[in-house]
This record gives C-alpha cells, sequence and structure tokens, in this order.
C-alpha cells in the first residue's frame, strides 16, 4: 500500500481520521477533504486533523463535497488512486430538521466524487452506506440480500440512494465501487451526537439520560478500530465484472458490474440497558434514566449479517462491547480533562 494516493473525505470525522490515519501510518500518501462544518463540536474535528497534520505525506482541503469545480479540480490535479469517501451529512434525527442538508451534502456532493471519479479513474471507489438503509425490514439479521426499499428517515434513503447511484456508475463507466453498511460504530474520537457520547457526557454531569422505547432497543455496536481493519482489507479488494449475475435471482449486493455492497457490523448485538450498565461501570457513576417513547426515523434492533465480508477480507469484528466502551472512556476523560486545563492556560 506504500505506492497508493488515496483521498479520504470526511478526514475530520470519527470514521473519516481514524481511517487516514491508519493509511498514514502504513506509508500511504493521504490526501484529505473536509468541511469542518458546525453539525458537532468543531474543537473536536481541529483535534482529529492535528493527528494528521502530523504526517508529512498528509495533505488537508476545507472544501464541500458538492462544490464541483473545486472537487473536480483537486482530482486533476492529485491523480489519485483509489478514493475512501466518508465525507456526508449524518444523523438520523438532525435530517427532519434540516433535510436540504442531506439532499446537499449526501446526493449532491456524491455525484461531484462520481464524476470526478468517472473522469479520473481510479482503481476502487469505497464510500458509507448505513444501516440505516433497512428502515421496515424486520428480517433478522439485516443481510445485503435483503430488500431495502421502505427507508424510515430521510437520512437513509439518501444513503439507499448512494447505492444505487454507484451501481450506475460501476455500470455504464465500468468504475468499481463498494458500498460499506456501518452498524452503530463508536470508540475514541467519537460523534458527540451518537448515543454513548451523550450518555456518557450527561451521567459526568449528573444530568439524567433519555433512554427511547423505554429501552427496549438492540443495537450491532462496532468498535472503531474493527471499523478501521474492514476498510484496510478491502481497498486492495476492488470488485470485478461478473458475467453470471443472474437478474432472475434478486441480489441486492452483487451485480454483472464491478458493484458490492457489505454489512460492516459486529454481528453481535447487544440490548441498550446491557450497553447503559456497562457504561456505568467503567464510569463508575450510576445514570439518572429518563425512559421516552420510540423517536420517528429509529428502529428497535438492528443485526448484521457479514459473512460474505468475511470470508472475503479473512476478518471478523473481535472488540466486545466491555473493552471497547473501557476504552471509551479512558479517552473521553483524559482528552476532556486536557481540554479544560488548555483553555484555562489561555
Amino acid at each position: 500500500m506504500k505506492n497508493q494516493h488515496i483521498l479520504v473525505t470526511g478526514c475530520a470525522g470519527f470514521i473519516g481520521s481514524q481511517v487516514a490515519l491508519r493509511l498514514l501510518s502504513a506509508g500511504c500518501t493521504v490526501v484529505g477533504v473536509d468541511n469542518v462544518n458546525h453539525y458537532y463540536d468543531v474543537q473536536l474535528k481541529h483535534d482529529r486533523l492535528d493527528q494528521l497534520l502530523h504526517y508529512e505525506s498528509f495533505t488537508f482541503h476545507q472544501m464541500d463535497i458538492e462544490d464541483r469545480e473545486s472537487i473536480e479540480n483537486l482530482f486533476s490535479t492529485e491523480q489519485f488512486t483509489s478514493v475512501i469517501h466518508l465525507a456526508a451529512q449524518a444523523g438520523v434525527r438532525y435530517s427532519k430538521e434540516n433535510p436540504f442538508q442531506y439532499i446537499n451534502s449526501n446526493i449532491v456532493g456524491f455525484m461531484s466524487i462520481l464524476e470526478a471519479c468517472r473522469k479520473h479513474p481510479i482503481s476502487h471507489l469505497l464510500y458509507a452506506s448505513s444501516s440505516s438503509v433497512y428502515g421496515a425490514n424486520t428480517n433478522l439479521p439485516f443481510s445485503v440480500n435483503d430488500n431495502v426499499d421502505h427507508p424510515l428517515s430521510l437520512y437513509a434513503a439518501t444513503k439507499k440512494a448512494n447505492e444505487l447511484m454507484a451501481h450506475s456508475y460501476s455500470h455504464l463507466y465500468n468504475i468499481p465501487t463498494t458500498g460499506l453498511r456501518f452498524f452503530t460504530v463508536y470508540g475514541p474520537w467519537g460523534r458527540p451526537d451518537m448515543a454513548l457520547f451523550i450518555f456518557a457526557k450527561a451521567i459526568m454531569e449528573g444530568r439524567s439520560i433519555d433512554i427511547y422505547n423505554n429501552g427496549l432497543m438492540m443495537r450491532d455496536f462496532t468498535y472503531i478500530d474493527d471499523i478501521v481493519e474492514g476498510i484496510i482489507r478491502l481497498l486492495p479488494l476492488a470488485p470485478d465484472n461478473n458475467p453470471l449475475w443472474d437478474s432472475s435471482i434478486s441480489d441486492p449486493g452483487n451485480s454483472m458490474a464491478p458493484y458490492k455492497v457489505y454489512n460492516i457490523g459486529n454481528n453481535n448485538p447487544v440490548q441498550l440497558m446491557d450497553f447503559i450498565t456497562t457504561l456505568e461501570h467503567h464510569l463508575g457513576k450510576k445514570a439518572k434514566k429518563n425512559y421516552m417513547p420510540m423517536q420517528d426515523g429509529d428502529v428497535p434492533e438492528t443485526y448484521a449479517e457479514i459473512n460474505s465480508l468475511v470470508d472475503l477480507i479473512g476478518y471478523r469484528p473481535k472488540t466486545s462491547i466491555d473493552i471497547g466502551i473501557g476504552k471509551f472512556v479512558d479517552w473521553y476523560v483524559h482528552y476532556y480533562a486536557n481540554r479544560v486545563v488548555a483553555s484555562k492556560s489561555v
């Protein structure tokens, strides 16, 4: 991988920053793109970027991916070997408040990336989809062979649209694309809008936590290192055309085109209340609990079927909730203690 020249979009984000770090440590040249928006704590994003900027082989461009001219110029100048597209407007609930932001970033932005890949051919485009695409599907575990035509949020609809857009470009222009349906990623440097971050902050501050669906929820929580390992192993494994693909056999995860979709999750769903109990244990403090009904756009359970991915890359997520939450708490306490010290010294 040392001779790879890779674009990572969303490099100031949770997954993007950790993927970029792993690539840089492996000797790759990485160009990062991020608009560093204010959806959540900008200081956290800058601190993630600071880790990357220690590497001479990393270059950062602050830009919107929906800015077609800037993206085109970047591809023309850099001539990337592959692209890991992780930039997006995230969040199921926020998509009810700000729907046009999702269209701009997740639809128009992805179109900019696809068009740039068409004009400047690459060996592989990996892009972020989401377990949210399963929507009203109740078949468990969720399989890439399942129908995903009933999204329950606009965010999920944009991610399903990304998969369809990628397929059309794989078919028309022979661009190898792989979509990754992420399942509840957590860990150090995580997103403040995610449950683990929200719960930890509230518990430490003595505030109550909102527990939706009265706690009757399960999530396939997946530790960040397992996600990164999967992405790194997939990068050199670009899909090929498949002349044996049969349209009479429904298989949405495959195609005659160089196109694949995979679940990337822990394959071991955890009860939300067990998740909270583990967090309480590592924080050494009990949570004040406020039980709430299910929110619009949420689903009661996620559970990833990952056999096709495991067979391909020879790796299965292995980080337990106890170890993962423990590492998150260690990071969280250290990171915010240092931020408080730094702010007082200014």
